[in-house]
């Protein structure tokens, strides 16, 4: 995606040089008319990807608005001498032109871009958050069409007078329909569509060549006609622009901060390239050849602005190093050597590196692992069986937000939680597919159910009727109690279930119990699980003879394939594999699984004390020996077990195990560091994770505290800092 940016940034040159020209205009008029017009659609679907199809839109639309304001405050600068030079200022009236300009056309012909791609933000996400994301749709759409008549079909448009006129106010507001008001929104909502667009390489490929082809005809039939007034928006351009984003999609690579700098600084420079080499055209009398040639001519801009944006980069690059290392002398506590273990940090994403020196105590989420984790899940299903992914209590306090909207990108389509509120924080985040509540909602609350599209667990007969009787036609998984002795219908209750299929307000679109002891292999544990497959499979025999169409079952969670994967169920329900939390790694079916999280601190403090001195609450460490002592701002308040005081858990500090001194305070812990050497404040401590050559798993961590991963995953503070790491 990264990459194709420095593509679009260059098709952009193209239609302000035209380097077919000088060979074929028809072919140029293709070219430069007709292809590169999907230059800026993509700029502007990718800002409508991450800006507002996700979480947190207010602050990130915040964020994107500061940022293109500045730069193009920064842009107006830049070509300030180029207006005055040509004029710009004698312009009468002076003031509405510049007002318009600012606003809707740009002080300079290619700058019109930033103040469309910040009034086509706003008006997008103003849309999508009074009406909802298809309704927002189709007055986008409407927009555009407006746009599209006073743009490439403008000739129809001069056959109506009155039509004709309005549109003649129009333009003495603005030079062209394409911009943040017509033309931007449509795509800024497409983009963010397309992270529920999950459609394979080779179709979208081909669609997008349909669609490409498509508009070919339609500028050629438009241009012999002459109905253009400008020639940036035609009817094949939204799909066009659509199936290429979701062809560009399906293929996956490290996201290129450099490649999306570049692309920027081609696009706002690339003027001054054509400015420049047209001056040395004429100073050298070299027209023919580097003007003239549109193919040289071309050719030449797009080298001038690389340098350009190559000179800027590295400035930035050297000025940023600068920087840093004055942080860093400043705080002598925080020796030059600690960039070694911490440059993952400091070159990292932005996110981290504005934080780099601030952080207390964090979780890392690696969304590489969870995407290897979730590949290695998909392979090893049965055929025809799909994931359910359990992302309930905010996905074991990882992020169920950020950990859903990935997997949708991944093409998970199936989520399992525990309660209403947790199915409607996904809902308004825009995950897209079924959301299953493995809990009960009270029924007071059946209406949210409908409204969000949520699939409630029916945890008996008379809660489904309960739920039937709410009249809503709600969607709902029947639960079977196969020996949990939880939620569910017990299998001497069959008729029950029998009769819950025939509710006529309700839609049993799956069934399913759970495993209690599917983690465990011992000849007792296995045999009682055997009887819970049994139970199961009887019921669902049960209904298919009592004439019910099955629909999809689900049985198994990450243990129950992994000791049971010769049953083949239509979903199988995983955190534990997804997440790479396993309490009990000897299983029958072994899967090249990590964990995808982290927890790391900070060393606030070093304190020497003396034998003899005790340390902490209590008193409970007393040192045998002078004793180095690192104290660490993170307690049993972060979700770190209590039951780790006293040397019964460790920390990793420069790939050195350290145990934890005394007992585990609120906020704060005390690590013996006396055998770490060159330790010294700011230094990381990993509590889960790698650091060197050593590493602490999350099981290791839970079987220290005595209690399982998920607990312990799920103990860790919402006050930590989450980051994802791609």
């Amino acid at each position: 995606m990264d990459a194709f940016r420095l593509i679009a940034a260059v098709l952009v040159i193209a239609i302000h040089t035209s380097p077919l020209a000088h060979f074929s205009q028809t072919g140029n008029f293709i070219f430069t008319r007709i292809i590169a017009r999907l230059a800026v659609p993509f700029f502007f679907m990718s800002s409508g990807f991450f800006i507002l199809g996700g979480a947190e839109r207010s602050s990130k639309i915040k964020r994107f608005l500061k940022n293109t304001a500045k730069i193009y405050a920064l842009s107006i600068l830049i070509y300030l001498p180029v207006n005055i030079y040509s004029g710009y200022f004698s312009s009468v009236p002076l003031l509405p032109n510049i007002l318009k300009d600012l606003i809707f056309d740009g002080t300079f012909y290619h700058l019109w871009y930033l103040p469309a791609a910040m009034l086509g933000a706003c008006v997008s996400w103003l849309l999508i958050k009074r009406l909802g994301k298809r309704r927002a749709s189709f007055i986008a759409l409407g927009l555009y069409a407006l746009g599209l008549l006073g743009d490439s079909y403008y000739g129809l448009v001069q056959q109506l007078p009155a039509l004709n006129c309005a549109y003649a106010h129009m333009f003495e507001l603005f030079d062209y329909t394409r911009n943040g008001l017509f033309f931007a929104p449509i795509f800024f909502i497409a983009g963010a569509s397309a992270r529920h667009i999950n459609i394979s390489r080779i179709k979208s490929a081909l669609l997008f060549i349909l669609c490409l082809a498509l508009m070919l005809l339609e500028g050629l039939i438009l241009r012999q006609h002459h109905m253009q007034r400008h020639d940036s928006m035609y009817i094949m351009l939204l799909p066009s622009a659509l199936f290429l984003f979701a062809f560009l999609k399906t293929i996956r690579g490290k996201r290129r901060k450099t490649a999306r700098n570049a692309s920027l600084l081609i696009y706002i420079l690339h003027p001054l390239a054509i400015i420049l080499l047209r001056g040395i055209a004429r100073l050298f009398d070299a027209r023919e050849l580097l003007i003239d040639n549109s193919l040289v001519y071309f050719c030449s801009v797009v080298l001038i602005s690389a340098a350009g944006a190559y000179i800027l980069l590295l400035a930035e690059k050297l000025l940023t190093s600068l920087i840093k290392k004055r942080q860093l002398n400043s705080c002598p506590d925080i020796p030059a050597r600690y960039l070694a273990e911490s440059r993952q940090y400091i070159n990292g994403p932005a996110e981290i590196k504005n934080n780099f020196l601030a952080r207390r105590a964090w979780l890392e989420i690696s969304l590489e692992q969870l995407r290897l984790n979730t590949q290695a899940l998909l392979n090893a299903l049965p055929p025809h069986c799909g994931l359910m992914a359990v992302v309930k209590a905010d996905a074991y306090g990882l992020g169920a937000v950020p950990v859903s909207q990935f997997l949708n990108q991944m093409g998970v389509d199936s989520f399992a939680v525990s309660t209403i509120d947790e199915g409607i924080s996904l809902r308004r985040h825009g995950i897209k597919g079924e959301i299953l509540i493995l809990g009960y909602t009270d029924i007071a609350r059946a209406r949210e159910l409908k409204r969000y599209k949520l699939t409630q667990t029916a945890i008996d007969y008379p809660y489904a009727l309960a739920l039937n009787n709410a009249g809503f036609g709600l969607k709902v998984h029947a639960a079977i109690d196969t020996g949990m002795k939880r939620l569910g219908i017990q299998p001497q209750n069959k008729e029950e279930l029998l009769a819950l299929f025939k509710l006529p307000r309700l839609k049993v679109t799956g069934v399913y119990s759970h495993l209690c002891d599917s983690f465990s292999r011992e000849k007792e544990s296995l045999e009682f699980t055997k009887e819970q497959i049994d139970r199961f499979n009887q019921m669902l025999d049960y209904l298919k003879r009592s004439g019910i169409k099955l629909p999809p079952a689900h049985l198994q969670s990450s243990y129950g394939l992994l000791n049971f994967p010769q049953l083949n169920y239509s979903r199988v329900r995983s955190a534990a594999v997804l997440f790479g939390l396993l309490d009990y790694p000897d299983t029958a079916l072994k899967l090249e699984i990590q964990p995808v999280v982290s927890l790391k601190a900070r060393v606030a403090m070093l304190k020497h004390i003396k034998a003899g001195e005790s340390v902490g609450y209590g008193r409970e460490f007393t040192a045998q020996r002078d004793t180095l002592i690192a104290i660490i701002p993170a307690g049993y308040a972060d979700g770190i077990p209590a039951s780790l005081s006293c040397g019964a858990g460790q920390a990793l500090i420069r790939g050195r195990r350290a145990k934890i001194a005394g007992r585990t305070c609120m906020d704060q812990m005390m690590l013996d560091v006396t055998d770490i050497p060159d330790i010294c404040r700011g230094d990381i401590v990993t509590f889960i994770g790698q650091s060197g050559a050593e590493s602490i798993s999350p099981s290791e961590m839970a079987r220290n505290a005595g209690i399982s991963v998920n607990e312990l995953i799920c103990r860790l503070a919402a006050r930590l800092d989450r980051l994802y790491l791609e």
